[in-house]
C-alpha cells in the first residue's frame, strides 16, 4: 500500500471549498495527474454518485472510476476508485479556521500486482505528484489569478484571417484549454438570467451553471418546453432553483413586458447571457412588422439590457455576456443597413451585421456603465455544433461537422464568463476559448466613428410598426432557431 498525506490551509469559507473539492470532475483543474473527468451519475451529489477520473500515473495512463461512499455537508467526502492496476481511497476532512478552511487530503492505494523493487521508486513518484495535486487545489481555492489576456500564439493568429478562422474549429479549444485556470468562484448566492435556453449553447450554458448551484431564469420561447426543460435540469444536476419566463424575444411587447416581471420580482441579476438568435432565411417580418433578424439579434437584447440594468447595477458585480458570432468579422458597422432591406438580402448577412452592432454595444456600455460595477464582455463560441447552424447553415454543417465544437464546447467561455473571477476584473471586450481577442481581422470592417455615434441613438429612438398580421414567406418561421450560432 501507498498512502499519501497532504495538508493546506485556504483563505475560503468552508462552505465554498466542500462544494467545490465534492464535484470530484474539478480534479481535471487542480490534480497534476487528472486529464479529464466526467460526472457518470444525474441528480446532486450523494452517497453513490459516480465519477470517471482519467489520470496520467507513473504506471501508465488509467480511467479510474470514483464512487462517492461517505459524505458529511462542509465536513467531509470520501470516495473509492479502481482501475485495472489499483484500488484507491480519498479521504477529504475539512475544518473551519479563523481565516478560512482547513483540509486534510489522505489516498491509500493498494495495487493489484505485487510491487518488489519498484515499491520505493514508484512511492517516491507518487509522493511528489501527490504533492503537487493538493498545491494545485490550493492555488484553485485561492482564485488569484490576473485579468484576462491575449497569449502570445493567440495575438499572432489574429493578425491574418485564416489562422485566426481555424481556432474556431474544435482544434482551437483543445488547443485553449490547456492553459486555463481552474474555476473555483462560488455560484451558490448567484442570480442568472439565460436567452434562448432550450437548446444549443444556451442549453449547456444552463446545465452547467445550474450544476454550479446558480438559481437561474430561463427564457424561452415556447411555453410548452417549459415544464419539460425545469424538470429535466432539476434531474440531472439536483438544482432546484430553475426558472422559466416565457417570451417571444422578437416581439418588443413581449421584450417589455418580460422587464417588467423582471424588475417587479427585483431579485438583483448578478449575470445576464444575451444568448437567442437565429438566422433567418428568407426575409420576413415579425407580427410587429419588424424585420425579424433585426427584432430578434439587436433590437431585443439592446432592450432587454437596457432595462434590466437596475437589477444588474444591484448586484455585487453585475455582468452581461452578449454572445456574437464570427460572421460579424466579415461586416463593418453601418446603421442604416441593421434593418436588411428586400433587394439582396442574404440572412448571413443580417445576422452578421446584427452581431458586429452587439459587438459594439458591448463596448459602449462597459464604458458607460463601469461607474455602476457592471462588467459587459461579448464571446464568440467558436464554430458548434448547435440545432441553429444545422437548420439554418446545412451546407456549411455537412462540410464542417467534423471539425465542429460541441455545444458543450461552444459554451464553455459564457460560463466562464460567468463564473471566473479573474473574468470580472476585464470589460468591454470580445473572448474566445477565455482569452481576449480582436474584433476585427480585416481592415474594412473598422468602424467609423460616426456609425458607432449613431448606433445608440438609432435604437434608443426607433419605433415599433403598428401591429400588423406578419407577411408570411414559405420557410420563414421554419429557419427560426433557438440558440446562437457561431
Amino acid at each position: 500500500m501507498i498512502v499519501l498525506h497532504e495538508k493546506i490551509d485556504v483563505p475560503r469559507p468552508i462552505r465554498e471549498a466542500f462544494d467545490y473539492i465534492k464535484d470530484f470532475r474539478t480534479t481535471a483543474e487542480w490534480d497534476a495527474t487528472a486529464i479529464a473527468a466526467e460526472k457518470l451519475s444525474a441528480g446532486p451529489i450523494i452517497v453513490g454518485t459516480r465519477f470517471n477520473v482519467t489520470c496520467e500515473m507513473p504506471v501508465g495512463s488509467v480511467d479510474l472510476l470514483y464512487t462517492v461512499t461517505h459524505l458529511e455537508p462542509d465536513k467531509a467526502i470520501e470516495l473509492h476508485g479502481t482501475c485495472r492496476l489499483f484500488e484507491v481511497t480519498d479521504v477529504i476532512h475539512l475544518s473551519e479556521t479563523a481565516s478560512g478552511t482547513h483540509i486534510d487530503y489522505r489516498a491509500s492505494f493498494n495495487f493489484r500486482f505485487p510491487l518488489g523493487p519498484a515499491l520505493g521508486a514508484l512511492r517516491k513518484g507518487m509522493e511528489k505528484m501527490g504533492y503537487a495535486s493538493v498545491q494545485g487545489m490550493k492555488r484553485a481555492l485561492e482564485d488569484n489569478y490576473p485579468a484576462p489576456s491575449i497569449s502570445a500564439g493567440n495575438a499572432r493568429a489574429d493578425r491574418w484571417v485564416l489562422p485566426g478562422m481555424a481556432h474556431f474549429s474544435r482544434r482551437g479549444y483543445k488547443l485553449g484549454r490547456r492553459h486555463w485556470n481552474p474555476m473555483s468562484a462560488w455560484m451558490g448566492d448567484k442570480h442568472v438570467v439565460i436567452t434562448g435556453a432550450s437548446s444549443g449553447l444556451g442549453l449547456a450554458t444552463a446545465r452547467a451553471l445550474a450544476e454550479r448551484g446558480a438559481s437561474l431564469t430561463l427564457v424561452i420561447r415556447n411555453e410548452a418546453k417549459a415544464t419539460a426543460l425545469v424538470n429535466e435540469l432539476q434531474r440531472e444536476t439536483g438544482n432546484t432553483a430553475i426558472f422559466v419566463e416565457v417570451a417571444d424575444l422578437s416581439l418588443m411587447e413581449e421584450v417589455q413586458r418580460l422587464i417588467a416581471r423582471l424588475l417587479r420580482k427585483g431579485r438583483p441579476i448578478d449575470v445576464l447571457v444575451n444568448n437567442a438568435g437565429a438566422l433567418f432565411n428568407p426575409r420576413d417580418e415579425t407580427p410587429e412588422g419588424i424585420e425579424q433578424s433585426f427584432a430578434l439579434l439587436l433590437l431585443s437584447p439592446y432592450r432587454l439590457t437596457e432595462g434590466l440594468r437596475p437589477l444588474l447595477a444591484a448586484a455585487p458585480q453585475g455582468r452581461v455576456i452578449n454572445v456574437v458570432s464570427g460572421g460579424m468579422y466579415s461586416q463593418p458597422l453601418q446603421v442604416h443597413k441593421l434593418v436588411a432591406r428586400e433587394e439582396g438580402y442574404s440572412g448571413s448577412v443580417a445576422y452578421a451585421r446584427c452581431k458586429r452592432a452587439l459587438m459594439v454595444l458591448t463596448e459602449q456600455w462597459a464604458a458607460a456603465w463601469a461607474e455602476d460595477g457592471i462588467v459587459v464582455n461579448a464571446m464568440h463560441p467558436g464554430w458548434a455544433d448547435t440545432p441553429g447552424v444545422e437548420s439554418s447553415l446545412p451546407g456549411f454543417h455537412k462540410l464542417t461537422r467534423r471539425i465542429l465544437r460541441t455545444p458543450e464546447e461552444g459554451a464553455d467561455t459564457i460560463i466562464w464568463l460567468a463564473v471566473a473571477t479573474e473574468a470580472g476584473k476585464i470589460s468591454g471586450k470580445l473572448f474566445l476559448d477565455r482569452e481576449p481577442r480582436t474584433t476585427h481581422l480585416l481592415s474594412k470592417t473598422r468602424d467609423e466613428p460616426a456609425e458607432r455615434q449613431a448606433l445608440q441613438p438609432f435604437l434608443r429612438d426607433f419605433s415599433t410598426p403598428a401591429y400588423k398580421p406578419a407577411r408570411r414567406v414559405a420557410g420563414g418561421r421554419k429557419a427560426r432557431a433557438t440558440a446562437a450560432t457561431g
